[in-house]
């Protein structure tokens, strides 16, 4: 079965709910028994993780079934719902440490991410190191017998670096370590985790899942061997995402190949464009033939989504202002995966501490949204005029 047509149809069992198409809204804390028996069934049949509620912060059908979908489209053994991105990221790095690990993170990871080794486990005597994203099967020099969880994001948060999926999870896998992946750039229609070595991968469902920016999910899918402690884990946090946000998710998810597919059209059109302008310095985009990670894109991923970043050579902060500010059809936003277009000024060396940002003009990061890409086009077009004027 093609991913577009399992994303419409995975998850929803219309015939539990009387012919409904889509799940339905659960709110729901407390399960009632009718009898002793019941409940202790109920028990039972939650620690074998067979079908049913026991208590609403252990799931719901409507939880259960974007789960499923997820857990199918991803190819991984199961899932588990957060109530956001970075609830994920840091519930699948729980999982797999303890006291007196090591763990290695991307040095151009999502900042959350980062922040929760820097300052969260090392509280609990969890040391974090940071690599080169680039280092591929170098990363073995890095790797201790404490060595617990390696983190890959690719391509990297803000700066786009692809990194070399296969070769870092063969070496971590030979030290036993488990590979957890930020998956949400690509999203499992474009790139497969599983299918190249990672144990454990995340998604912030709040950017392209929901696709509307109107709510926020996070995801965890993991390997049969991996799935034990994540949902450990995920009880003993009591990390549960709300029904409502859930459902949108749902919706979003059905349409998620659709707009995927203009995102990135409309993204990969507008890089192009904006890498011929004389004031820009680099565009960051792996699907385009001139970035240095393309070959690895190209090897290993299916698509390229709608969020790139630009590097503009060094210009008065008046000019760079002039650009961003006058531009009407990209708001300025820290989120992306939404149905609009979006920019997010940046600083990469506020978030790096073992690689060297080697430019020095300031950089923006662009979501193409599904707006009609000439007039995206144009309101940047616009935009750069009035920094031309401003020089």
């Amino acid at each position: 079965m093609k991913d577009e047509t399992k994303v419409v149809h995975a998850g929803r069992h219309p015939e539990k709910f009387e012919g409904a198409v889509n799940p339905p809204v659960y709110h729901v804390s407390t399960v009632l028994s009718p009898s002793l028996a019941d409940w202790e069934q109920k028990k039972k049949d939650y620690a074998a993780e067979r079908p049913g509620m026991y208590y609403g912060r252990h799931g719901t059908p409507t939880l259960k079934a974007l789960e499923e979908a997820i857990a199918e489209i991803e190819g991984g053994y199961r899932t588990m719902l957060f109530p956001s991105g970075l609830a994920a990221c840091a519930g699948a790095i729980l999982s797999y440490v303890k006291a007196g690990d090591h763990i290695l993170i991307s040095d151009s990871a999502y900042g959350p991410t980062r922040r929760l080794g820097l300052r969260f486990l090392a509280r609990f005597g969890v040391e974090t190191q940071f690599y080169d994203p680039l280092i591929g099967e170098g990363i073995e020099a890095l790797l201790r017998p404490n060595t617990s969880v390696v983190v890959v994001e690719a391509p990297g948060s803000l700066t786009f670096e692809m990194q070399d999926i296969p070769a870092i999870a063969a070496a971590a896998h030979a030290r036993a370590a488990v590979v957890v992946m930020d998956n949400t750039w690509a999203t499992p229609l474009y790139f497969k985790p599983f299918e190249h070595g990672v144990d454990v991968s995340v998604q912030a469902a709040t950017k392209y899942i929901v696709g509307h920016s109107d709510a926020m999910v996070g995801t965890v899918t993991v390997t049969k061997e991996a799935w034990p402690r994540l949902r450990e884990t995920h009880v003993d946090l009591g990390q549960t995402a709300g029904p409502d946000d859930v459902y949108l998710a749902q919706r979003g998810l059905r349409t998620m190949a659709t707009r995927l597919t203009q995102h990135g059209e409309s993204g990969l059109a507008l890089a192009e464009w904006i890498a011929r302008q004389p004031e820009v310095e680099r565009v960051l985009h792996p699907a385009l033939p001139s970035d240095p990670g393309h070959a690895i894109w190209k090897r290993d991923f299916r698509g390229a989504s709608g969020l790139f970043s630009v590097v503009l050579k060094p210009v008065r902060h008046e000019a760079y202002a002039a650009l961003i500010d006058g531009l009407e059809l990209y708001g300025i936003g820290a989120s992306w995966g939404g149905y609009e277009s979006l920019v997010m000024p940046f600083d990469p060396r506020e978030v790096r501490s073992v690689t060297k940002w080697p430019y020095a003009g300031p950089s923006f990061r662009i979501h193409a949204g599904l707006e009609a890409l000439d007039d995206l086009i144009a309101d940047m077009d616009a935009g750069f005029r009035r920094l031309r004027a401003a020089l």
